[in-house]
Parts: structure tokens; sequence; C-alpha cells
């Protein structure tokens, strides 16, 4: 079975455990990389009012913050072993960031790939900013 770098999946565990989830116990966490190969780590935290923020959305907010704007991967951590993949808004705010071919990979807390596909697999006929040319 395909396993991904140790580096990322030490920052996907450490990233986890720092999960903000005490209404649910669903910790997630995510690593995006860049276009030019740096990585960027992001968990979930809920409210008491029941709004979260997905760890897909903070892991791109740090790489937003930090002045990158092109995604090659995106790499999803949530408990257990079974795949946890991206809601439907992350995939959208996924697809704002990515070019071709960017990779979505699910994998479980020992690095095993449980699913790995792209970003247009994910989400067809995605809405994004070409769209708006049609203005």
């Amino acid at each position: 079975m395909k396993r991904i770098d140790p580096e990322i999946l030490q920052a996907l565990l450490r990233t986890r455990k720092a999960a903000y989830a005490p209404y649910s116990g669903f910790q997630v966490s995510a690593v995006v990389e860049s276009a030019d190969g740096r990585t960027f780590a992001g968990c979930n935290v809920e409210t008491a009012h029941f709004k979260s923020v997905c760890a897909e959305a903070s892991a791109l907010s740090a790489m937003i913050g930090a002045g990158h704007r092109e995604l090659a991967a995106v790499y999803v951590l949530g408990p257990g072993d079974k795949a946890c993949p991206p809601c439907g808004d992350c995939r959208q705010r996924i697809h704002e960031f990515s070019r071709v071919g960017t990779r979505v990979i699910l994998v479980d807390e020992h690095g095993r790939v449980l699913n790995d596909r792209t970003i247009e697999e994910l989400l067809p006929d995605a809405f994004g900013p070409d769209s708006l040319d049609a203005r």
C-alpha cells in the first residue's frame, strides 16, 4: 500500500492532536502543499454554536496568509482508519486554489493512502474563477 512522506504524516498527526473538537470529538487535520513545495498544516476548530472551521480551510488559510496562491496537493487525516473526504465547502475552496491535477490524498494515521483523487474527480464541473468570465 502506498504511503505518504513521513514529515507530512508527522505534521498531520501533530496538528490533528491540536484540533479543537469538544462537541463532536471528531478531530481532523490537513496539510496543503503549495506549488513550490512548501507545506502548511491546519486543524478543525469547533465552537459552541456548531459552526466550525474545517481542517482543509484552516490549512488553506495558512497557505494564503503566507502569500501562496496555488495548490499542488492536499492531505487529510481524520480520526480512526477510515478515509475522511473534504466536505462540499472545502472541495470548493480547494478548487479555487488548484491547478489542473491537484491531488487530494486521504490517509490514515499510519501514513497509508486510503484515497487519492484529483480535485476534478472530487468536484466535476466546478464553478470557479473561470466561470466568472461569462459576466
